[in-house]
């Protein structure tokens, strides 16, 4: 089985990526064929800082590597090294009705938001998405929730290219954490933790110590005192209690009865000494590792990627009469 996964370089990486993504990654890399890819091309559908992106995809190279991806068994790179990503793309948009990417719900509240900086390449978005997975005949896609549409979208472009010319894809499943997929923000519990949100709120893998501390004890809970999970009255304390059992691999049920009686200050307390020896790993390797190693590892990769990649490109093109 063949698994293919990426994230956007777009500012420091977080444990909503970490749990809702990376975390998966590790497990099925254990079994299968995988593909981890820095997703540049779709990091600039949104405002972005040219000067940055660079340091962000050396950065989530390093993620990558400290969460527990292995560069040699894996395949490793950056999505616009490996140029047959936007041809394939090309091809599928003439495949893929405008009115089906008009109701993407991603496509409908960020344009909503950005307004007049509203691009076709965030229109588009899904197109890219779905030649990135099928351009490696892709049988499995870890993604969180607001990415499992996407996949879908993935889908129907496969079948629909495949019933007009011919079989050339394979239909990819989208697999989802049980839990961890929807990790909220910590200043806004309504909200999914982002790197694009309020800084407060949104815990990266590479904090260091003091920070995590001063972010967990200031994250927003709620009314009472309770260490209980309940997601319809206590937003605040059950994401911050999901965050504890993900980290510590303990049951919801077994963190309540651990903390029974005991406030939020306390349980703030342990969950930020948790997150703090957690994500030492991350802040060790991170020191580890020069630019010109990462530069290695995602050349090599992309190279690898691009032999996996040419014949299923090829094949597309046959097919569409473009030889």
């Amino acid at each position: 089985m063949r698994v293919f996964s990426g994230i956007r370089p777009t500012g420091d990486v977080h444990i909503g990526n970490y749990l809702g993504a990376i975390k998966q990654w590790i497990e099925l890399q254990k079994e299968h064929e995988c593909l981890f890819c820095i997703v540049d091309w779709h990091a600039i559908t949104t405002p972005f800082e040219p000067q940055k992106i660079q340091k962000y995809i050396q950065e989530l190279a390093i993620t990558y590597l400290a969460a527990g991806v292995d560069a040699e068994k894996n395949i490793l790179f950056v999505q616009s090294h490996v140029k047959e990503h936007t041809e394939l793309a090309w091809l599928l948009g003439a495949v893929t009705p405008i009115g089906e990417l008009f109701r993407m719900t991603q496509y409908k509240e960020k344009s909503e938001k950005l307004k007049e900086q509203a691009n076709a390449g965030l229109l588009n978005y899904p197109i890219l998405m779905a030649a990135d997975i099928l351009l490696y005949q892709t049988d499995i896609v870890p993604v969180g929730e607001d990415q499992v549409q996407h996949v879908e979208m993935a889908r129907n472009i496969a079948e629909r290219f495949n019933h007009k010319f011919g079989e050339t894809f394979k239909i990819p499943k989208a697999i989802i954490p049980q839990r961890g997929a929807r990790i909220k923000s910590l200043s806004e519990p309504e909200k999914k933790m982002s790197k694009t949100g309020d800084p407060k709120g949104c815990l990266s893998l590479f904090d260091e110590p003091k920070v995590i501390q001063k972010k967990v004890m200031a994250a927003v809970t709620d009314a009472g005192k309770e260490i209980k999970y309940d997601l319809e009255h206590k937003l605040g304390i059950s994401n911050l209690i999901t965050i504890y059992s993900l980290f510590s691999k303990k049951k919801i049920e077994e963190i309540e009865k651990e903390f029974e009686g005991k406030g939020y200050a306390e349980f703030k307390k342990a969950t930020a000494e948790l997150l703090i020896d957690s994500l030492k790993n991350f802040r060790e390797t991170k020191k580890k590792f020069s630019e010109k190693k990462i530069k290695t590892l995602l050349d090599k990769g992309a190279k690898k990627a691009e032999k996996l990649a040419l014949p299923t490109m090829a094949k597309a093109s046959k097919k569409m009469g473009l030889i």
